[in-house]
């Protein structure tokens, strides 16, 4: 079936619950940010509205509280950046030393720790975020130059099925760029594009291996997701109960909200703990195939744009730490 050990993963996220909290502290925030905007912007639209000649309060009101939902969302783009730089590169560079059998350094705090790693190999908060985007895209590229899931499925007739199961395969991508950022910090890397471009490269020349625990997992990781959904449907209700009309219908956007929240802090983890098992053991003495690479930079726009960055600077640390590495 699967070549991830579930336990081990578990384990490997109980070990890091500093950082499960900030996740938690992280995503909750932005939950409750979104229920308070919603719903101070649905206030102000109930009260506007009762002097409003047309359309009612229950008409502003609704309005009132998707502006402040978009408000939120708006916040919520802008800090992606610093998100990802503090809590999930963070939260990655300590799963990578746990999964390879390593401790943190011992008088150090695991977020702490997390910072120095990351700031070592990125030194600004920006040359991360495109490193991360330009994987993204070029991952892309993986699974049709695999041949997607009728690679495992060669039968006749089943295009239909086939062209629905690739799309589950391409969803269940999602974390491979958590899974470079773990390479980067895994090799010491001071040029973040070229040790991000190899890593690509070596997903790729696994990708059958890689994508088919990625499926498994995806699998995994949507009926967890459901079952909290269905959770969070239950106070969702309550408030459909003791608050009918319109804005009710807001009860089932905030449990989609909290589902969201509860499978960032906990199952996204697991998920990338999995993954970092199943890749570090497949790449495992290799190096990058040159045809890989040749047939990714013919393929993605965005892989050759990654090779681009790797040949035009090191992007990583500042030029005095890899002096002194040199």
């Amino acid at each position: 079936m699967w070549d991830f050990s579930v336990g081990r993963s578990v384990s490997v996220m109980l070990r890091t619950w500093p950082f499960i909290v900030l996740r938690m502290i992280v995503y909750f925030g932005i939950t409750l940010a979104y229920i308070v905007a919603t719903g101070t912007g649905a206030g102000v639209g109930w009260g506007v509205g009762h002097i409003l000649a047309d359309g009612g309060p229950q008409s502003a009101a609704l309005l009132g509280g998707i502006a402040g939902f978009s408000v939120v969302s708006m916040v919520v783009y802008w800090l992606r950046e610093y998100i990802l730089y503090v809590v999930k590169a963070g939260h990655v560079a300590v799963m990578v030393h746990l999964v390879d059998g390593h401790e943190v350094p011992a008088g150090k705090g695991q977020i702490a720790y997390a910072r120095e790693v990351v700031t070592e190999r990125f030194a600004e908060a920006n040359v991360l975020f495109v490193v991360d985007q330009l994987v993204k895209g070029a991952i892309r590229a993986v699974t049709g130059l695999i041949g997607g899931v009728a690679a495992f499925l060669p039968i006749p007739g089943l295009s239909g099925v086939v062209g629905f199961i690739n799309t589950i395969v391409r969803l269940s991508m999602i974390y491979v760029d958590e899974l470079i950022l773990g390479y980067n910090i895994r090799v010491n890397s001071a040029s973040p594009f070229e040790t991000a471009r190899q890593g690509v490269v070596l997903y790729a020349q696994n990708g059958k291996a890689m994508v088919k625990n990625a499926v498994w997992l995806a699998l995994i990781m949507w009926g967890v997701a459901g079952a909290i959904f269905l959770l969070m449907l239950a106070p969702a209700g309550a408030v459909v109960y003791f608050m009918p009309g319109q804005l009710s219908g807001w009860a089932f956007v905030f449990a989609i909200v909290f589902a969201w929240a509860l499978k960032a802090a906990f199952v996204e983890p697991f998920a990338i703990a999995c993954l970092m098992q199943v890749y570090f053991k497949a790449i495992e003495d290799q190096v990058p195939d040159p045809a890989w690479d040749r047939r990714l930079a013919e393929a993605s726009s965005k892989f050759r744009e990654l090779k681009d960055q790797a040949l035009g600077g090191f992007g990583g640390r500042r030029p005095a730490a890899a002096a002194q590495d040199a």
